[in-house]
C-alpha cells in the first residue's frame, strides 16, 4: 500500500526538489509521535467506542423507533464528518494545529461524560447539543493530527520522509485495532455488562488523550497558521468579475500578457495556464503595458496563474466529487438498519452458546479490509499492472467505478436476505419474531462494503490528492470527510420520505419499527437504484476528466 499511503499524507515526490539529507534538523521527528499517536489512539478508541453500538442503545435504552433513532445516528455521522472542514479552516487560518487539537480534545470530552451521563443517571436525557458538542470537538482533532504528525518530520531531507510514511503505516495500523476493538469488546461490554462502564471507557480513554497529547508540548514542533486557501479562492473569483470586460488573448501567442511570478515554495508543483474554465483567467490578465509586482499588486484586482489554475484543479473535481455522496451511503447504513435485522436472526456463533452483539456485526468490514487490502496491493495490483501497463495497474478512476458496483451489489444482496429474513421470522413459531437464519448471512454485505471502501474510499483519497495542487490538499482531504457527511444528511432525508410516504397507505409502512411487518428490502432496493443512476454520471464524469498530468486513462476514454 505504498504509494497510495504517499499520497495520503500529501506528500507528492515528483514534485518534491531532492535535498541532500541534513545532519541536523530544529524538527522533533519521531520524538515527538509517541505523544500525538497516544493522542490519536485514545481519542479515536474515545469517538468510536460511542458511536460504535449507538444506534442498539437509543433503541433499547430510549425505546426509539428505528426512523427516529437513525435520524439522530445520521445527523451524528453527518456533523462529525463535516466539522473537519470547520476545524481545518480554523486550525490553518487562527490558532494553529497544536492548539486547535488541545481545545478541541476538551470540547470532545465534555460531549462524552454527557452521554455517559445518560446511562449512568436515569433522570437524565440525551441532549441534541451533547452529540454535536462531542463530534465538534472530534472536527478539531481529525484534520489535523496526521498533518501535525507530518509537521514534525523534516521534509526537505530523505529521513524525514521516509519517517512521515512509516508513521502512517503505524497510524494505519492503530486505525484498524481501534474499530476492532470498538465493534467486539466495548459493544459486548456495552450489550450484555452495562451502559455505563460501556460509555465510561470512552470517557477514560479522552482524558488519557488530553494527557498523552499534553505530555509532548516541550518537544512539538508548532507551524504557525498561514491563512487560509478561500480567501485565494475569493480572490481569483473577484478579479475575474473585475475584469470581465478585457479581451483574452490566445496565451500561446501573448503568454507574456498573464502574471505568472516565480514559486515562493520550491516545493509546490507549477501549474501552466489551460483552456479550462477560461473566464478564469481574466484574474491573471495584465493590463497592456502595465507593470506589475508583488510590491504594487492588488491581489482583489490581479492574481498569479498559480492560483487561477489552483482553482480550476478544485472546480475540475468537483464533479467526481459529488458522485462519491450517493456511493457512501451504502456506507453510511451499516451501522443502521443491518443492526435492526441482526437483532431479529440467530446471533449464536456456528450453534455455540456465545451470542454474537448486533452491534458487532459491521467488524466483518474490518477484517475484510484487513485481508483483502494488503492481498490486492501485493498480487491483484501488480498482476493487473502487467496487462495494463499503468502504475498500480488501475487508474484511481477506474478503481473508484469499481468501488461504485461494489456498493450497488452490497445493497441488492442485503435486500435479497431480508427477504428470506422476514419470511422465516413470520412463519416461525418464535415469540420474540427472530428468525431462524444465522447473522451470519450479512457478512456478505459487509463485505461488499469493504470492497468499496477498498476501491472507492482509498481511490477517492489519491485522486483528491494527487489531482490538487500543494496549495489545495487541505481541502481536497476535508471533502474526504465532507462526502460521507453528505451521504448521512441525503441518507436521513431518503429514510423520512420513505417512512413519511409508505405510511399514508393504511399499512405497516416500510421502515416500520418492526421490521418483521416491513418492507426493509425496497428501501435497500431504493439504494441501490439510486446508485446505478450515479454510477452512470460518474462513467460520464470520468470519461470526460483530464488528469492534471494530461495522461488520460485508457479505460476511461
Amino acid at each position: 500500500m505504498t504509494s497510495l499511503q504517499e499520497n495520503l499524507l500529501d506528500l507528492d515526490e515528483e514534485s518534491l526538489v531532492e535535498l541532500e539529507p541534513e545532519t541536523h534538523s530544529e524538527k522533533p521527528g519521531w520524538k515527538a509521535m509517541p505523544y500525538i499517536l497516544g493522542n490519536d489512539t485514545a481519542e479515536r478508541l474515545a469517538t468510536f467506542g460511542i458511536q460504535a453500538n449507538f444506534m442498539v442503545y437509543l433503541m433499547r435504552e430510549y425505546n426509539m423507533d428505528q426512523v427516529f433513532a437513525s435520524n439522530i445516528f445520521n445527523t451524528w455521522n453527518a456533523v462529525s464528518n463535516f466539522a473537519p472542514l470547520i476545524g481545518a479552516f480554523v486550525a490553518d487560518s487562527y490558532l494553529g494545529k497544536l492548539t486547535t487539537i488541545g481545545i478541541a480534545s476538551f470540547a470532545s470530552m465534555a460531549g462524552i461524560v454527557m452521554i455517559m451521563l445518560t446511562a449512568a443517571v436515569p433522570q437524565f436525557h440525551p441532549r441534541h447539543c451533547s452529540l454535536q458538542q462531542q463530534q465538534i470537538g472530534t472536527g478539531g482533532i481529525r484534520p489535523c493530527s496526521i498533518p501535525f504528525a507530518v509537521d514534525q518530520f523534516d521534509m526537505t531531507t530523505v529521513e524525514g520522509r521516509q519517517g512521515s510514511r512509516s508513521f502512517y503505516n503505524i497510524y494505519y495500523t492503530t486505525q484498524t485495532l481501534i474499530l476492532l476493538f470498538n465493534q467486539t469488546l466495548l459493544v459486548y461490554i456495552q450489550d450484555s455488562v452495562s451502559w455505563t462502564i460501556g460509555f465510561g471507557l470512552p470517557c477514560l480513554f479522552i482524558i488519557l488523550s488530553i494527557i498523552a497529547f499534553f505530555s509532548g508540548i516541550k518537544v512539538y514542533h508548532n507551524v504557525k497558521p498561514g491563512g487560509s486557501i478561500f480567501s485565494t479562492i475569493a480572490q481569483v473569483l473577484v478579479a475575474a468579475k473585475h475584469n470581465r470586460h478585457l479581451h483574452l488573448p490566445y496565451h500561446d501567442d501573448n503568454y507574456g500578457a498573464f502574471y505568472d511570478p516565480l514559486l515562493d515554495n520550491d516545493e509546490q508543483q507549477r501549474l501552466p495556464l489551460t483552456n479550462e474554465f477560461r473566464c478564469l483567467n481574466k484574474a491573471a490578465l495584465m493590463v497592456k503595458d502595465e507593470n506589475i509586482d508583488e510590491s504594487n499588486r492588488n491581489p482583489w484586482r490581479l492574481c498569479s496563474v498559480q492560483q487561477v489554475e489552483e482553482l480550476k484543479c478544485l472546480l475540475k473535481i468537483m464533479p467526481i466529487w459529488v458522485t462519491s455522496i450517493i456511493v457512501n451511503i451504502p456506507i453510511a447504513q451499516q451501522g443502521i438498519f443491518p443492526i435492526s435485522q441482526a437483532l431479529k436472526m440467530d446471533r449464536h456463533f456456528f450453534g455455540t452458546n456465545f451470542e454474537i452483539p448486533a452491534g458487532s456485526i459491521s467488524s466483518i468490514t474490518l477484517v475484510t479490509i484487513g485481508i483483502f487490502l494488503p492481498f490486492y496491493d501485493k498480487i491483484i495490483a501488480p498482476g493487473i499492472e502487467k496487462i495494463t501497463m499503468k502504475e498500480g495497474g488501475l487508474t484511481t478512476l477506474q478503481r473508484i467505478g469499481l468501488g461504485h458496483v461494489c456498493g450497488i451489489l452490497s445493497m441488492l444482496f442485503v435486500g435479497l436476505v431480508e427477504i428470506w429474513r422476514r419470511d422465516l421470522a413470520n412463519s416461525s413459531s418464535s415469540s420474540d419474531g427472530v428468525a431462524p437464519l444465522s447473522v451470519m448471512w450479512l457478512a456478505p454485505q459487509f463485505m461488499f462494503i469493504a470492497l468499496s471502501h477498498v476501491f472507492q474510499t482509498v481511490g477517492h483519497t489519491e485522486f483528491f490528492n494527487k489531482e490538487s495542487p500543494t496549495g489545495m490538499r487541505s481541502i481536497a482531504n476535508s471533502l474526504l470527510c465532507l462526502n460521507v457527511a453528505c451521504a448521512s444528511y441525503v441518507s436521513s432525508i431518503i429514510i423520512n420520505i420513505v417512512h413519511g410516504v409508505t405510511m399514508k397507505y393504511g399499512q405497516h409502512d416500510w421502515l416500520d419499527n418492526d421490521i418483521n411487518k416491513g418492507r426493509l428490502e425496497n428501501f435497500y432496493f431504493i439504494i441501490a437504484g439510486l446508485g446505478v443512476l450515479n454510477l452512470c454520471y460518474f462513467i460520464f464524469c470520468a470519461r470526460r476528466y483530464s488528469y492534471v498530468n494530461n495522461l488520460k486513462p485508457k479505460l476511461m476514454q
